[in-house]
């Protein structure tokens, strides 16, 4: 093993078995980790192999993997081999304590889900909050219109995967809930004023700034930078994700592949990492564009191996539970929501 720092990018790959040339890449890549999507997801067995075998390439058997697990319409882990949780907004409108516990045990058995399997970091919460006439991108994958709803139920899920021995990710810093355009297929620009932005938009992050990771929105916002999407703003990320809300955790880019993102694959990861984010993440599994990722990114800094370490530390050992009462409990809270 090298002692040059891994790579700061997190890969994709294609299928639910590692091909030679995704191996040899990987290997000679040494990604800091990985993502998993429903194609990499056939059967608890498989997955495990899949994800030993990624760990493999790289000889580390800490190396993190990444998945949305979220519940509703954002899920990779599906029936009949793992349980359906619901969609956010279902858990949300349930009310006051109850949805707070909803909301922690849904997290905490997806975590008993994922630790199964060797999964290490899950892609929750969203902690967005939508407007009227906003795409349905977040839709009800949001906790709810309020920033204070947003908040106590974003923590809940973060308590909930963190005693489960999961690291949750907040998404998408600063803000998806004002986008009118999905960023998956056009890339979205902002012009609510920054007092908004601050008052409402950015109050869950700073609710929850001292979490261990957050992934950046693919948007421009106007008020903050007219020209340039958050992942690859230099100003956005100084001024409104590590000053304005604080966080000071590891920052990774949404999906460079997205359509939000134009230039080249190289451009795209170069110019987010010079922008501050401390990992790319690049989810397809496409080989070329995957190799036109790994030139452009080098090593972990410094700055962002502390904070990876930092995060690490927050991963314990996930508590001792009773599925099938915490099962039992779970279903009790949200029967007979709509």
């Amino acid at each position: 093993m090298s002692s040059r720092e891994p790579a700061a990018v997190i890969f994709g790959c294609g299928g639910a078995r590692l091909s030679g040339g995704e191996r040899d890449f990987f290997r000679a890549v040494d990604p800091l980790g990985f993502i998993l999507f429903q194609r990499n997801c056939a059967a608890p067995d498989q997955v495990r192999g899949l994800v030993e075998a990624l760990r493999e390439t790289v000889g580390r058997a800490d190396a993190p993997v990444l998945i949305d697990q979220e519940g509703g319409r954002v899920a990779r882990l599906k029936p009949p081999h793992w349980p359906a949780y619901p969609a956010a907004a279902v858990l949300a409108a349930l009310g006051g304590e109850r949805a707070r516990e909803a909301v922690r045990l849904g997290a905490r058995l997806i975590a008993d889900d994922l630790v199964a399997l060797g999964i290490t970091v899950d892609c929750l919460p969203v902690l967005d909050i939508p407007v009227s006439g906003a795409d349905d991108v977040i839709g009800d994958r949001a906790y709810g219109d309020s920033p204070d709803s947003v908040s106590a139920l974003g923590r809940a899920a973060c308590e909930g995967l963190l005693s489960g021995g999961v690291l949750p990710v907040l998404k998408h810093i600063p803000g998806h809930g004002r986008a009118m355009l999905d960023s998956h297929l056009a890339l979205p620009r902002v012009e609510a004023p920054r007092a908004t932005l601050e008052a409402i938009d950015f109050a869950p992050f700073r609710a929850l700034a001292g979490m261990p990771l957050a992934m950046t929105a693919h948007i421009v916002y106007t008020a903050l930078d007219a020209e340039r999407p958050a992942t690859l703003s230099r100003r956005v990320i100084d001024e409104a994700i590590r000053a304005a809300i604080g966080f000071d955790g590891l920052l990774l880019s949404d999906d460079l592949s997205m359509r939000a993102l134009g230039g080249s694959f190289a451009g795209r990861a170069a110019g987010a990492l010079d922008a501050g984010c401390d990992l790319v993440l690049h989810c397809n599994g496409d080989m070329a564009e995957m190799t036109e990722v790994a030139g452009a990114t080098g090593p972990l800094t410094a700055a962002a191996r502390r904070r990876f370490d930092r995060a690490e530390a927050r991963r314990g050992a996930a508590q001792p539970i009773d599925r099938p009462a915490l099962e039992a409990r779970f279903r009790a809270l949200v029967a007979g929501a709509a």
